[in-house]
């Protein structure tokens, strides 16, 4: 037999013992816990199995509708949360992540079928309100809706600014946000920055406000004023799905790009959450390892990436690219 040979069959066996203790680890870790862990494959296999077991099981068609929403598989998530709606049409948080879905699927279509979606969206961030009036996350997707569509798809800012004011009481730091969006609308950028800045105060000074202001700062091409704002929201230990949202501006922006790598590798060394997929900060990593040359290292991360969502369309491409090299 030849060493290849050898080899072969050595790594088969082992893909035998370890497959089982994989799918038992995997077995013991809640579906949203897997989301959390960047785990999407584990997770998905695990939800489809349990609806399997239990079709009416409105809770694991939610949460299949994230794991999709995470892959950028946009009609299989807006499918699943059409069915987390349907068997709990009184559930406001149900509503707000199919408004989520079609949200990210107008985003990702034409035109005419961005309209259509659009009303789609309204209705269900409008329903995660009425049915959950002090869901601050649901109130601040609505207002961002407002913000951003235009009339005729029931937009505006007076209903972002009503938004802002019931968004007061509950959080206030949010309401400041929703009030920096309507500055910036307006193209006021003073205002806008006070808001921002309020934000902060008002949160304690998370990290999350000070990425707001961040990308606010990015927007308006400030990029001294953004780096600045990033080290703010990086300095802390908490919170740190930050630290992959710092990273991917800093490489949209061309900006401190070790800087950039240097933040991914501590989020991956850090407790992961859906938010920020493990998986997505792999792939980001690897562009940037791909930028610098070692295409080695980025194949790797890219492989990484995989390794926990095989259908990761820009991981699967990036990794062909360098194969074809």
């Amino acid at each position: 037999m030849s060493s290849s040979q050898i080899i072969q069959k050595t790594a088969f066996f082992l893909m035998l013992v370890l497959a089982p203790a994989l799918s038992l680890e995997a077995a013991e870790l809640s579906p949203a816990k897997l989301l959390a862990a960047g785990r999407v494959d584990d997770a998905i296999l695990t939800l489809q199995n349990r609806i399997t077991a239990a079709p009416n099981d409105a809770e694991s068609q939610n949460l299949l509708c994230r794991a999709y929403l995470a892959l950028t598989n946009w009609d299989a998530s807006v499918a699943a949360c059409q069915k987390a709606v349907a068997l709990e049409p009184e559930n406001g948080e149900y509503h707000l992540w199919l408004g989520r879905a079609y949200g990210e699927k107008a985003d990702h279509s034409s035109f005419f079928s961005a309209t259509g979606l659009a009303k789609k969206v309204r209705s269900e961030f409008e329903a995660a309100v009425r049915l959950d009036p002090s869901n601050v996350e649901a109130r601040a997707d609505l207002a961002d809706f407002y913000v951003e569509a235009p009339g005729i798809m029931g937009g505006g800012v007076n209903k972002a600014a009503n938004q802002a004011q019931q968004l007061a009481a509950l959080d206030p730091a949010q309401a400041h946000l929703v009030r920096a969006q309507i500055a910036e609308k307006d193209n006021d950028q003073a205002a806008a920055e006070r808001e921002f800045r309020a934000a902060i105060q008002a949160s304690g000074g998370k990290p999350g406000t000070w990425m707001d202001l961040a990308q606010f700062y990015r927007r308006t091409n400030r990029f001294d004023e953004m780096q600045a704002a990033i080290q703010q929201a990086t300095a802390a230990q908490k919170n740190q799905h930050v630290l992959l949202a710092a990273a991917e501006v800093l490489i949209q922006t061309q900006r401190d790009l070790p800087a950039a790598a240097e933040l991914l590798r501590r989020y991956l060394a850090s407790e992961t959450v859906e938010d920020a997929p493990a998986f997505k900060a792999h792939y980001l990593l690897g562009s940037l390892l791909e930028r610098q040359g070692n295409t080695q290292a980025a194949a790797q991360e890219y492989r990484n990436a995989l390794s926990l969502a095989r259908d990761f369309s820009l991981a699967q491409d990036a990794l062909k690219r360098i194969d074809r090299r």
